[in-house]
């Protein structure tokens, strides 16, 4: 019989306390129990970055964190970043630049800039192509999503 441990964390501002397998990964969590699913799974393996959330502040793939390793975490999924209706800056750069094409990747995308534009809020264009380097787009050259982060950076 599988046993069910009772986690409590933070997640976009609200405090959360759910029952989760012991081999429960974090995006499974945020997907099938808080219906959050901007992220998304795309390898399973934590190398292409689609299922990218914030923990404490870092960008974490959910897909191979196990829910019970982020007791008493804070964490933001794409769904935290907008304040009511109005969106983040930098979602709202990513759609005034078109960097979003399938939107599969754009939440990982987005998670990992913030992360970046919040330690560094004017980077260069290659701090900018180094961080994202970890994400992995199908769909673009990755050109509108540079620009949408600088953009971004210079608001």
């Amino acid at each position: 019989m599988e046993q069910f441990k009772i986690i409590s964390f933070e997640v976009n501002g609200e405090p959360i306390e759910v029952e989760v397998r012991p081999h429960e990964t974090l995006l499974e969590t945020l997907r099938n129990r808080l219906e959050l699913t901007g992220a998304k799974e795309g390898c399973g393996l934590g190398a292409c970055g689609s299922c990218t959330v914030l923990v404490n502040g870092v960008p974490t793939r959910s897909c191979i964190v196990l829910t019970a390793e982020v007791e008493g975490s804070k964490i933001t999924t794409i769904e935290g970043l907008a304040e009511g209706e109005r969106l983040d800056p930098l979602q709202e750069s990513f759609m005034e630049k078109g960097a979003v094409q399938c939107g599969f990747c754009t939440p990982g995308m987005i998670l990992t800039a913030k992360a970046l534009l919040d330690r560094n809020p004017r980077p260069t264009k290659e701090e900018i192509i180094t961080t994202l380097s970890s994400n992995v787009c199908r769909c673009t050259g990755y050109k509108k999503i540079l620009e949408a982060v600088e953009a971004a950076s210079s608001q």
